[in-house]
């Protein structure tokens, strides 16, 4: 049986977590860009970016779960930091002995997985001693100083200033995307089969995504009743309204369901577990909804003021919706799930 529940050093994490990001994210001033202070800070400082990696590689020797406690305060901040695509994606595509690893933990450099978002496994570009061709709408493409390609041949890491990199206009500004063109890039083959390392950085993705979607649901159930109890209409506060009740409540279930789901998956992916692509697809198709559905009533619930740039309810409705269609949507996830557990067509 899994161990659902926070560990004591997992909360202490969360604590230290929150209270950096509180200082340092303030979506107001957000102008669309990547906070790469606020990464050093996170990544090198705090040593986040090192969680999951042993420390015989530069690594705190933590686990998965931890990490997923920061994809939580990550998620719960909308924080533009480029978590996602170099501690995780790059990171659990990487073997454990390749010598980027130790300068990913120390947060001295970063890397992103060189696939489309949506987490097609499509192998555009052609490997070898360089590489060359296509690559399009890679998150996290613009800050990472290390691509890693898969190929027919193999998966590659290549030094990213040396790659065409295109910003593409994306819903979620938060978490940038770029088309990427390789074009005779100079590489180095980190392993001769590209579909291992690329099956697990996606399996840990969508695993740890669903952490992040947690943290988003959360922070709209907390504001919308916090904003519930306080805004008046007609002589009374909103949240005396059976109505607002009845949503309230159903999202704060789908919210608690939404923990154990995304915390089954995180620890499966910590403990090595075989249930894990079942874990991770159970995660995604059921967290990504919910993720949308509690940033639209937020929005709704908040009247004309959630409708505004200034509150920064759009950005988690953003966040939410670029989400569901990351690393395979929900609908995607399903089908995968009634392969994995022989469900009929």
């Amino acid at each position: 049986m899994s161990d659902l529940l926070y560990s004591e050093v997992e909360e202490e994490l969360r604590a230290s977590v929150r209270s950096l990001l509180s200082d340092r994210v303030d979506l107001s001033l957000f102008e669309g860009a990547a906070d790469m202070k606020l990464w050093r800070a996170l990544a090198a400082d705090m040593g986040c970016a090192g969680l999951p990696i042993p420390e015989s590689a530069g690594g705190a020797g933590a686990t998965w779960r931890e990490t997923a406690v920061v994809m939580e305060e990550l998620g719960r901040f909308a924080a533009p930091v480029p978590f996602l695509g170099s501690a995780v994606l790059a990171t659990a595509a990487l073997p454990a002995d390749d010598p980027l690893l130790p300068e990913l933990a120390a947060g001295t450099r970063t890397a992103a997985l060189a696939i489309p978002l949506s987490g097609a496994a499509q192998w555009t570009v052609e490997g070898g001693a360089t590489l060359s061709g296509p690559v399009t709408t890679v998150a996290d493409a613009l800050t990472a100083d290390v691509l890693l390609v898969p190929t027919a041949a193999g998966l590659f890491a290549a030094d990213a200033s040396d790659v065409t990199r295109t910003p593409v206009v994306s819903l979620d500004l938060t978490r940038p995307v770029a088309d990427l063109a390789f074009e005779g890039t100079p590489a180095r083959l980190v392993s001769a089969d590209a579909a291992p390392p690329v099956s697990r950085a996606l399996l840990a993705g969508a695993a740890l995504l669903a952490s992040e979607q947690l943290g988003i649901a959360e922070w709209c159930l907390e504001t919308t009743v916090e904003y519930a109890k306080t805004r008046r209409q007609f002589a009374r506060q909103i949240g005396s309204y059976q109505a607002i009740k009845h949503r309230l409540a159903d999202l704060w279930v789908a919210v608690t369901q939404a923990r154990a789901v995304a915390r089954y998956a995180a620890d499966c992916l910590a403990n090595d577990d075989p249930d894990l692509p079942v874990a991770a697809s159970l995660a995604q198709a059921f967290c990504s909804p919910v993720a949308v559905k509690a940033a639209e009533e937020c929005v709704q619930l908040h009247g004309g003021i959630g409708f505004t740039w200034e509150h920064p309810a759009h950005w988690y409705l953003k966040r939410a919706r670029a989400n569901a269609t990351a690393l395979g949507s929900a609908t995607r996830h399903r089908a995968l799930l009634a392969d994995l557990v022989n469900l009929p067509a």
